[in-house]
């Protein structure tokens, strides 16, 4: 059974005076679903860093900080160590949100600089081991690996332009979460290989999967517009 929240939506039935508002399930997403499952967890972590005075864009940078030094290690073809600090820093990037609600500091622009920051940990990650391929002279992994970064940028523009226009694209096999538990194992256990080959095509999937949703909303939307002028 897949995991729901309750929207209230207005119904249409008897016109625009007579809406009344009913609940809606809406299909939680899988980071949503993670967040649920472990707010047990980061509650209380960032309770202990509010009490402790910590800015969540200490929190951000750390984050990149840790990020950069396992692309350095992917670079210098250390997977395993590359691995296990990506994995250590990724669980921060669930915390500074938290934190920031518990202070009570503004969420619109807290939001944009932990997407922007995350973007740059991506990058370093794939940048770490386009280095390691150039070096080695693997032409065909270097492709892989900027295929793997292309799409996952494209991933995050089109949620980020389709919510420019009032819409919403956060559907998708392969996203942030997703990504993090495809690469960061893949470091670990010592075949990042698979991990790109598997972000190369997913990733860019997931991209199109966005692209068809916002077009399936907009014609909606296009419908919806019509009716009523009519």
């Amino acid at each position: 059974m897949s995991s729901t929240t309750d929207e209230m939506t207005p119904s249409r039935k008897g016109g625009p005076d007579l809406e009344k508002s009913i609940p809606v399930k809406k299909k939680l997403t899988f980071t949503d679903q993670l967040r649920v499952t472990f707010k047990w967890i980061l509650d209380p972590i960032s309770e202990w860093l509010y009490q402790h005075d910590v800015h969540p864009n200490r929190l951000t940078i750390l984050g990149v900080l840790g990020t950069g030094l396992s692309a350095v290690l992917a670079a210098m073809g250390h997977f395993r160590w590359a691995g296990l600090v990506f994995l250590l820093m990724s669980p921060i990037d669930a915390l500074d949100g938290p934190l920031a609600r518990r202070r009570g500091e503004p969420q619109e622009f807290g939001a944009f600089v932990d997407s922007v920051s995350d973007r740059y940990a991506e990058l370093m990650v794939f940048g770490g081991l386009l280095w390691y391929a150039a070096d080695q002279g693997q032409t065909w992994w270097a492709m892989a690996i900027y295929l793997a970064a292309f799409g996952s940028v494209l991933v995050s523009y089109v949620r980020a332009r389709a919510q420019s226009l009032g819409m919403e694209a956060k559907v998708g096999w392969v996203t942030r979460v997703e990504r993090v538990l495809i690469i960061g194992p893949s470091l670990l256990l010592n075949i990042p290989m698979v991990g790109v080959a598997i972000l190369a095509m997913g990733s860019n999937l997931t991209a199109f999967q966005r692209i068809a949703h916002v077009r399936a909303q907009s014609r909606r939307n296009a419908a919806g517009k019509k009716t009523k002028q009519s």
